[in-house]
This record gives C-alpha cells, sequence and structure tokens, in this order.
C-alpha cells in the first residue's frame, strides 16, 4: 500500500480525506501545518504523495512547497495542492507543483490524480463502489450548517 501525506489545518476535512483515501486502499499520514508535515518526512517514511493545503497557519502551502522541493531527498515527491484560494494565487508564491485541485475537493478528480501521479496505483470498480459507500457514510453522520 502507498502512503499519503495529507498536510491541511481543517481536522475535519484531513479527517474526511483520510478515510476516503484508507477506503481507497492507501496508507495516510496527516499533518496540520507544513513544519510539522517536514518532521513527518525528515522522520518517517517517504510518501509516494503529499496532498497539501495552501492557506496554514506556522508554514504555508507556498513555503513547505519551496521547502520540499529544496531537499533533494524529498524533491521527487509528487507534490498536490488542494486549496480554496485561486490558483493564480498560489502559482505566484510556488509553481513547481504536479496538480492543483479546487476545495472542496471532488472524489473522483482526486482519485485520476492520485492515479495519475502514482501510475501503478489503478482503482478497480470495487474499490471505486468502497470508496463511494464510505464517503456515503461519512457524509450521512456529519451536518453542515448553512451558509448566511
Amino acid at each position: 500500500m502507498k502512503l499519503v501525506l495529507i498536510v491541511e489545518d481543517e481536522y475535519g476535512n484531513a479527517e474526511v480525506m483520510q478515510l476516503l483515501l484508507e477506503a481507497e486502499g492507501y496508507r495516510v499520514a496527516v499533518a496540520s501545518n507544513g513544519r510539522q508535515a517536514l518532521e513527518i518526512l525528515r522522520n518517517g517514511e517517504q510518501p509516494a504523495l503529499i496532498l497539501s493545503d495552501y492557506m496554514m497557519p506556522i508554514m504555508n502551502g507556498g513555503e513547505f512547497g519551496a521547502a520540499i522541493k529544496q531537499d533533494p531527498a524529498l524533491s521527487q515527491i509528487p507534490f498536490v495542492f488542494m486549496s480554496g484560494t485561486n490558483e493564480e494565487v498560489v502559482r505566484r508564491v510556488f509553481q513547481a507543483y504536479d496538480a492543483f485541485l479546487a476545495k472542496p475537493v471532488e472524489l473522483e478528480p482526486l482519485l485520476a490524480v492520485l492515479q495519475s501521479l502514482m501510475a501503478d496505483a489503478p482503482q478497480t470498480q470495487a474499490q471505486a463502489e468502497r470508496v463511494q459507500e464510505s464517503m456515503r457514510q461519512v457524509l450521512e453522520g456529519m451536518r453542515v450548517p448553512p451558509r448566511d
């Protein structure tokens, strides 16, 4: 099983993303900011891919991405931004990412990016059905307050 590092400061977003990826068969590590993610990367197993938010406290996604690309041991890990921030804003700060997913991140584009950047991780129909069922169960238990 491939390891994916999720770097996301919103606990609920990180938890849902983790559940979905685990249902898909990935192992997942989670960090709440870039600095914590760097500690994980330097002290643990190297992930097959990094999914990072852009707007985070302590070390944002742009700073984190730049630190990754400057480290020869980490620079080859595919780096994917997932953000509600406009991609043009992100690109002005950091351009060396492999893909950009606009929040809210949809399941199919996320899986397509994972499969494309980790080519040897194909999805079967049974896996897709498990992910959809997991997503349904997660969403049934969540209550989202209405927007004003």
